[in-house]
């Protein structure tokens, strides 16, 4: 078969080797190629794969549908809405992603985030540079504080892990699942959650129900002086409506890893030009012990689906 990967999964060439060295002896073909966004050049590689590798890397429907061979897209990442699913149903393709591989990286950049604005890190970086002092920047413990979870998969359920270590309060919005209340995580409603919570942190998939989810409306509901940490994807909040937020007050503060388009973002964008925001791009998952995982994840994914025995399936 011949297997096509159209960008890097930022691991080393030798364990890369390592992964493909045995596919090559079993009479396979490996095609790596640097990213490009370009779906002409993107279906050009592609057209004769039999096997397709991607990152986030942005995979239409008119590029599926031109790989006349393709029999399964292999998905390193988490998060599948950057790849046409629908296109690849309707050709009988197989599709898996690559779940797991950054819980802990995702997790631990949330919990950086979080200590970061409450402890007012970056202003006090600046303060220090500048010969200043730590005048009017005496910050809080997270210790004590209730921490509200929307999307309690497997990241999610790891932060409320941290959280709890650290002294916290874990709640959970109910309305993704049929989880019930535990000792550890009380399930309620989002207007509870919200009303209740010192810090709001996502971990949900981009879906109808979630999309939009904090929003202006709901924004209403949370709590005065409240941190907002978005480590999910870009389109679950309302950029416009958290810049808002933060510029009143309302929203102490955001730490936002995801935003609508993959960075670099127009410098317009209003959450970089908001108080006591923390952004990054894309980074959460980024680490050289996720990236390994990750690739572990991605070729064990071949030889299951190979074997007829798929693993980590969407479609």
């Amino acid at each position: 078969m011949k297997i096509v990967m159209l960008e890097s999964l930022s691991i080393s060439g030798e364990l890369l080797d390592q992964y493909v060295k045995p596919l090559k002896e079993a009479g396979h073909t490996f095609e790596l190629y640097e990213r490009d966004d370009d779906k002409s050049l993107q279906a050009a590689r592609c057209m004769d794969a039999d096997i397709l590798v991607i990152a986030n890397m942005p995979l239409s429907g008119d590029v599926i549908k031109q790989c006349r061979n393709l029999k399964f897209i292999d998905i390193a990442f988490t998060g599948v809405d950057h790849v046409d699913i629908k296109a690849a149903k309707e050709k009988g393709i197989a599709v898996s992603n690559a779940s797991g591989y950054s819980n802990d990286s995702v997790a631990e950049l949330t919990l950086c985030m979080m200590l970061s604005l409450l402890r007012n890190v970056p202003q006090a970086d600046v303060r220090c540079r500048e010969g200043g002092t730590k005048a009017g920047l005496v910050g809080n413990e997270l210790r004590g504080k209730t921490v509200g979870i929307i999307g309690t998969g497997a990241i999610g359920t790891r932060v409320g892990e941290l959280c709890r270590t650290f002294g916290c309060k874990t709640a959970a919005y109910n309305g993704f699942s049929n989880k019930k209340s535990t000792e550890d995580m009380e399930y309620m409603p989002l207007n509870e959650l919200l009303g209740q919570s010192d810090i709001v942190t996502l971990h949900c998939p981009v879906t109808e129900q979630s999309k939009g989810l904090i929003n202006r409306e709901t924004l209403q509901w949370v709590k005065q002086g409240a941190i907002l940490i978005n480590a999910a994807r870009g389109p679950v909040i309302d950029s416009q409506a958290v810049a808002e937020a933060l510029e009143t007050g309302k929203l102490a503060g955001a730490g936002i890893d995801v935003f609508e388009t993959e960075p670099p973002l127009d410098t317009g964008h209003p959450l970089l030009h908001t108080p006591n925001t923390i952004v990054t791009p894309h980074v959460a998952f980024a680490t050289a012990e996720s990236m390994e995982k990750r690739a572990e994840i991605v070729f064990e994914n071949i030889h299951q689906w190979m074997k007829g025995s798929p693993i980590n399936k969407i479609v």
